[in-house]
């Protein structure tokens, strides 16, 4: 059984849809979001050490999540460099998407194993996401503010000092009207040298 016409159609069609453009009202199912973290836990990890982890924010919790990294950008940010777009923005995105992911590099025992490598293996689990999600219909946008790798991000996180938070990953249906985005590449001619 060859397969590969509907992956490519589904790598090719798959798009970062921003939180503003989902539909913060209607309901990720569980059960699909089971899925997303099912197929991300099949990503590639070097000596199987699987780094990722998710934390989920849904219903109730998105605001919580809004309300704290608003907090956390007040606090690390020199008064110098605070911009209140910004902080409207951590205010307000959580807010707007159906779910919210932490996406968690759980750093592994085994120095062999760079932390680099962690970080791709938690990188090609959100690929497995972000491909699951495009083929559910489901808007998703991978977000890595500068204060996820704070350490007042790390304790709220409940994070050890050598985890990291990678980013946010929004997900939500997209708003009734809303054209997918189109997607344009460069020819991948120009990005491949044959040796």
């Amino acid at each position: 059984m060859d397969d590969t016409e509907t992956i490519t159609r589904i790598i090719r069609g798959r798009r970062s849809l921003k939180p503003a453009l989902m539909d913060a009202g209607r309901e990720l199912p569980r059960p699909l979001l089971d899925l997303l973290f099912e197929n991300a836990n099949w990503a590639p990890t070097h000596g199987y050490t699987e780094p990722w982890r998710f934390k989920v924010f849904a219903g109730e919790a998105r605001q919580t999540l809004a309300s704290r990294l608003a907090e956390i950008y007040r606090e690390v940010t020199p008064e110098a460099e605070f911009r209140q777009d910004k902080f409207d923005k951590l205010s307000r995105n959580p807010t707007l998407a159906g779910a919210v992911v932490a996406l968690i590099m759980r750093r592994g025992d085994n120095p062999k194993i760079p932390e680099l490598e962690e970080i791709e293996a938690v990188a090609c689990a959100v690929q497995n996401m972000h491909l699951t999600a495009a083929a559910a219909g489901l808007g998703a946008f991978w977000s890595s503010p500068p204060l996820l790798d704070s350490g007042a991000a790390k304790r709220w996180l409940g994070l050890r000092d050598r985890d990291r938070c990678l980013g946010l990953f929004y997900l939500g249906w997209p708003r009734e009207g809303e054209a997918w985005p189109k997607g344009v590449r460069k020819p991948v001619e120009e990005k491949v040298e044959w040796v």
